[in-house]
Formats: C-alpha cells, sequence, structure tokens
C-alpha cells in the first residue's frame, strides 16, 4: 500500500487460503476484476482467527470487507468421510492444516463485525454458495440455518461472482448503503418483508427442521431454479428474519471469459510461501489451461449445478492459445501442458443451442439417462484447440487429465475424437469416472449405465491396440452412495475382480450441502420422485463397502469378510478363481498392536508354526527364500570366475 501510495483500501478481502494468484483461484479472479474496474484491493490470506489484530493489519476499508473459506469448504477441507481429521491441506503453505478454522466463512465474518463495526461485510465462494439455504451438514448431522444469517453478512454472493461483484462495487462507490442494495443477479440478502409479487415461498426453516419430506420438497424448489433464463427469486423464512435468492446471473460470453482470463496473473503462489514449501494446489493447475465452466452432466453428487450451472460457458481459442504462449516463457515450463479442460473437459459450450435462449430444460437432464437427441456431441472444435496447442513452439505434449463424459464420446458419431485423444492426449493413463456398475446405483447418481462404460472401454482398447500403444483407463469409484446396498457394494467388487484392476482411489461418498445426493442421504427420499432410497449411514456399513472395492489389501480382510458374511455370499470366501478373499487358515489367532499386525498359524497341539507380518510375507519362508538366493549367487560367482 505504501508502494502504491495507497491511505486506504476500498476492498479488504479474507480468504481461508493461502493467496495464490492464478486463475484457478476464485480469490485471484475477483480482486483483478476489481482492480480492473479501478479498485484498491488488500488480500489478507488465512488470518489468525484468535486474534483480532491480524484481520486490522491493511486498516478499515472503505466500501466493504469480501470473505470467503477458500477453494474448499472448510469442512470438507478438514474432514474425511469417516469424520476424521485431514493432515494435510494443500491449499496451505508447505500443504499444513491448522491454518483456517472450521467454518472459516462464518469465523472470518464475526471477527470482522468486531474488528471494523458497521462495515458492510459481504461473503462469497464455495461455502456460502452451497449453503445458502437451510442446508443438511454432515460434520453436525442436523440442517443448520443460511450461512448468510450465521454469518450477519449483509450480503451473499454465489456462483462464480464476477458480475455480481463489480454491481455491488458500483451501488456502494455510488454513496448507496448496503442495506439498499438489492435486486442483482446472483446475490441473496437477509429478508423481512411480504413476499415480492414474483417470488417462490420455500419451505421455512422449521418447517424443513421437523419434516424430512418437506426438505427434499425444499431442495427439489432450489434446484429447479438455479438457471438465469427462468429461475424465479425465492424465499425462505428462518423465523424473525429470513434470506431471499434473487435469479442467477446470466452466464458469461466468450469475450467476456477472454477479459476475465487476461487479466495481468502472477500464476503462482505469494513469494512469502517460498519458505515453507510453497502451496501444493498450484502444482496441479500452474500449466493447465481452464477452456471452461459450467457442467451439464447433472451427477447427483455434484454441487456444480448449483454453484457454476448447467450452462456451459468458454474461452476463445485464440485466448487459450495466448495463455499456453506464456507458459512457455516461463523458467520452470519443461515443454508439458498438463491439462486442458474444465469440470469436464470434452464439454467446450452450452448442450445445445437453446440453452442460450431460454435455458436449460426444467426437470430434464441432458445426458441422463441417455444424451439428448438436440445435444451437440460434436467434438470438432475441441480437436482443433488441441491440434494447434501441440503445434505450439516449445510444446512437446498436451494432455487432458481432467475427465471426459465417455457418453458423450460415444454419441459423437461425426469425429474420430478418442482416437486423436489416445494417440496424442493420454500420458498412460485416461481418467474417466463410471462410478459404480449397479444400474440401481447409477440412477440415484444420474450417471449412464454399465453398459455405456463397457462399449467406451472396449473401443478405447482396441483403438490403442491398433495405436499399439500400452494405455489404461483409470476408472473412478465411489462407495456408500445412497441406494447402494453391501449387495451392490459387492457387484462392484466382483466387476473390479473382472477388470483385474485395484483400485488406489476410491472416494466414499460425503453428504457435502448442495447436493442432490445430499438430499437423499439426510432425507432417505429421491427428491425427484420422492421415492425410498436405501442409504448408508453407519461408519462400519461405510468402511465395508469401501473395502470391499479395495478387497486385495490385507489390511481389508476383516471388512470385506464381514461384509461377505452379513450380505450372505461367503461363496466368495474361498480359493476359486471367482472368490474375494481365502478363508482363514484353521487355528488363526490374529493379535494387534499400535504400528501393525501379526497372524500367527498354530498346528493341532497349539504349537506355533508360522507368523504372517501385516504385508502377508510368510517368516519361515523368507528364510527359504533367502538360502535360495545366496545358492543362487554363488553359482553366479563360480560361473563368472569360470
Amino acid at each position: 500500500m505504501d508502494k502504491r501510495g495507497w491511505k486506504e483500501l476500498d476492498f479488504l478481502f479474507i480468504t481461508g487460503d493461502a493467496y495464490v494468484d492464478h486463475p484457478s483461484f476464485g480469490v485471484a479472479i475477483i480482486s483483478r476484476v476489481l482492480e480492473k474496474h479501478g479498485y484498491k484491493v488488500g488480500v489478507i490470506a488465512q488470518p489468525n482467527w484468535r486474534d483480532l489484530e491480524s484481520f486490522r493489519i491493511l486498516g478499515r476499508p472503505r466500501l466493504a470487507c469480501l470473505i470467503t473459506g477458500g477453494n474448499l469448504d472448510s469442512m470438507v477441507n478438514h474432514y474425511t468421510a469417516a469424520k476424521k481429521r485431514r493432515k494435510k491441506d494443500v491449499y496451505s503453505p508447505g500443504g499444513k492444516g491448522g491454518f483456517r478454522p472450521d467454518r472459516a466463512t462464518i469465523v472470518y465474518a464475526n471477527k470482522v463485525r468486531e474488528a471494523f463495526p458497521g462495515c458492510p461485510v459481504i461473503i462469497g465462494g464455495i461455502e456460502s454458495s452451497l449453503r445458502r439455504f437451510a442446508h443438511y451438514d454432515f460434520w453436525d448431522n442436523k440442517v443448520r440455518r443460511s450461512i448468510l444469517l450465521d454469518s450477519q453478512a449483509d450480503i451473499l454472493v454465489f456462483g462464480m461472482g464476477e458480475k455480481p461483484i463489480v454491481e455491488i462495487a458500483q451501488a456502494l462507490k455510488d454513496g448507496n448503503s448496503v442495506k439498499e442494495i438489492r435486486g442483482i443477479r446472483g446475490t441473496m440478502i437477509p429478508w423481512q418483508e411480504a413476499l415480492p409479487e414474483d417470488a417462490i415461498e420455500l419451505p421455512s426453516f422449521s418447517e424443513v427442521v421437523n419434516d424430512k419430506r418437506k426438505y427434499a420438497e425444499s431442495f427439489w424448489m432450489q434446484y429447479n431454479q438455479q438457471d438465469p433464463f427462468y429461475g424465479k427469486p425465492m424465499v425462505q423464512n428462518h423465523g424473525r428474519k429470513g434470506v431471499i435468492q434473487f435469479p442467477p446471473t446470466f452466464p458469461l460470453n466468450t469475450s467476456e471469459m477472454d477479459a476475465i482470463y487476461a487479466l495481468p496473473y502472477v500464476g503462482t503462489y505469494h513469494p512469502s510461501y517460498e519458505k515453507y514449501g510453497g502451496v501444493p494446489s498450484i502444482k496441479e493447475v500452474e500449466f493447465s489451461l481452464v477452456s471452461s465452466r459450467g457442467c451439464y452432466g447433472s451427477c447427483s453428487f455434484c454441487a456444480l449445478t448449483f454453484h457454476q450451472g448447467r450452462i456451459v460457458q468458454s474461452r476463445s481459442s485464440q485466448s487459450i492459445l495466448r495463455e499456453a504462449e506464456m507458459l512457455t516463457w516461463k523458467s520452470n515450463f519443461k515443454g508439458y501442458i498438463h491439462d486442458v479442460g474444465g469440470p469436464t473437459a470434452n464439454f467446450r459450450g452450452p448442450a445445445c443451442p437453446e440453452q442460450l435462449k431460454r435455458g436449460a430444460c426444467p426437470h430434464k437432464q441432458c445426458l441422463f439417462p441417455r444424451p439428448c437427441s438436440k445435444a451437440d456431441v460434436d467434438h470438432t472444435e475441441y480437436l482443433q484447440l488441441l491440434r494447434e496447442l501441440r503445434n505450439l513452439p516449445s510444446i512437446k505434449k498436451v494432455f487432458v487429465r481432467s475427465g471426459i463424459r465417455y457418453d458423450v464420446v460415444l454419441a459423437d458419431k461425426k469425429t474420430s475424437f478418442l482416437e486423436e485423444l489416445c494417440e496424442h492426449h493420454v500420458s498412460g493413463q485416461l481418467k474417466v469416472a463410471p462410478e459404480h456398475i449397479s444400474d440401481q446405483v447409477l440412477r440415484k447418481m444420474g450417471k449412464p449405465g454399465k453398459k455405456v462404460y463397457e462399449e467406451f472401454a472396449k473401443m478405447f482398447k482396441e483403438i490403442n491396440e491398433r495405436l499399439n500403444k500400452k494405455q489404461y483407463l483409470v476408472p473412478y469409484l465411489m462407495s456408500s452412495h445412497p441406494g447402494s446396498g453391501l449387495k451392490e457394494a459387492i457387484q462392484l467388487a466382483e466387476y473390479v475382480r473382472d477388470m483385474g484392476v485395484n483400485p488406489e482411489q476410491v472416494q466414499d461418498f460425503i453428504p457435502t450441502p448442495g447436493t442432490l445426493s445430499t438430499c437423499m442421504y439426510y432425507t432417505g427420499l429421491d427428491p425427484r420422485t420422492m421415492e425410498k432410497v436405501y442409504v448408508p449411514r453407519s461408519l462400519e456399513e461405510k468402511a465395508m463397502q469401501r473395502a470391499l472395492i479395495q478387497y486385495r489389501n490385507p489390511k481389508n480382510y476383516p471388512l470385506v469378510e464381514k461384509a461377505l458374511k452379513l450380505a450372505g455370499r461367503e461363496d466368495l470366501i474361498g480359493y476359486g478363481p471367482e472368490c474375494l478373499i481365502r478363508p482363514k487358515p484353521k487355528g488363526v489367532v490374529r493379535t494387534k498392536n499400535k504400528n501393525s499386525f501379526k497372524v500367527e498359524y498354530r498346528g493341532r497341539k497349539g504349537k506355533k508354526v508360522a507368523t504372517k507380518d501385516r504385508k502377508g510375507a510368510d517368516s519361515s519362508r523368507k528364510k527359504k527364500r533367502k538360502g535360495r538366493d545366496e545358492k543362487r549367487s554363488k553359482s553366479k560367482v563360480s560361473k563368472s570366475k569360470e
């Protein structure tokens, strides 16, 4: 501030992440957008929430304080699906945890109120966006109020936020009180007045707390109004005070997207973090190119519909090529672009031209149960972009790593997209997300059926054989999703067995706010049909479902054995090729200690005959193997002498 001659800031931006000046980070985008419009913005990254002076270090801002919990919901950032505390935080210096509080947005907002009484407080980011209505919180195991009321903020900005924040800034600059700012698209404010004429009244907070069916009805009403073309204002009463959400912002056009990504980002973390080893989250995106936003896949467990929306917005090829050229100027660039994509790599535009005229179809999905006949599944433009990128000087390879929708690839009969992808843009492994193979579970997920994935896998294999390449699919699988019982989890385990893979990455379903799947988890109802849904709730069953997918891991043996017995599938315990695990040897005694477990094999009279460590290596066999190796080595030495 001293170097720039600033006596005060217009906006003070407080974030739960370390500061990374890269367009994959919301704070960087919003700060740069405000800077472009002439506002002075200061950022306090990860202030010490126990010390009020940490919030006062840059002084009181002239217009408002902006607050975000960071790129992730702070509770998702801190806790696993088993509600265990995570040790690492890739959005913090050195990847260490503990730099932000639980429910960071609420804590920061209350601290700002204390530090700067009367200063307008505006919250935004993913944590605010997904918790803007009364919502089920997995970690509290209860329905919480709107985060707007719990934080006592004046305005909540939901979605990506570039348009609304500029409108809010202009209104404040013009001398309007923050209480007078209302009606801006992409915002929510506290509400105590009569229901506006065109607004929808949602079931109240007390209703959704006491009646799960009302909760499901409320969620489905919200879900179907998140379209800028036909979405209406929504009011939810919370007792003495309520909240009103104004319609979402209209999607950015290509020139608006290009302008945002052309802002002067440094492209890396703040130099003050160098002594800690940097900020790990930059590694995934530093040499990647964002080509689009939004997703019309509408997977039930994904919050994108509630945050970025179903209408895909994309940058121009020229904008992306310019950024790629700038990457080649970096001293640490090795010639590899790690990714070109967005939420879904092969989505480069709206699902159909009609979406830009009247929005995404309500009560209908673009790809489920099968791609809509009007869907634009042509990959020509994306292929041309990839060709131009790989032909740039200093570019050795361009990878696609953000995942693709394989049902859209299969539906494209105009291009040889998959063949060109395999030939030029796969680094040995291609990530896809079948998630499950039970059609019952896939219907709840809003994903294509098993046969669609098998058709894609067959095509992928044939193309790589024709290209003489050894490349493999990496399927992302999910355990414990609503609709999945032990029966369905065992079906998935058998499919993993038949594929001959050992999946290292298994996502245990986490009920995060703002998703259709979370509504199913809490209510036991599918809000689309109000049909009952089986929900695996206990931590033990969730652990068993996860263990079944990774049944080859010796650590998972007890859980897999218990799951198979509970499901009446002892036929999968044996020595045959169809079996998942082998039976315990007779007379086995298991002992556990802090660091490992051992299995002792005892004969009929209780005499110990062998011991296995946790890796399953037999100590008696180790000795024999060691003796054989010594003999072989001696034999080799003698032959070499001869």
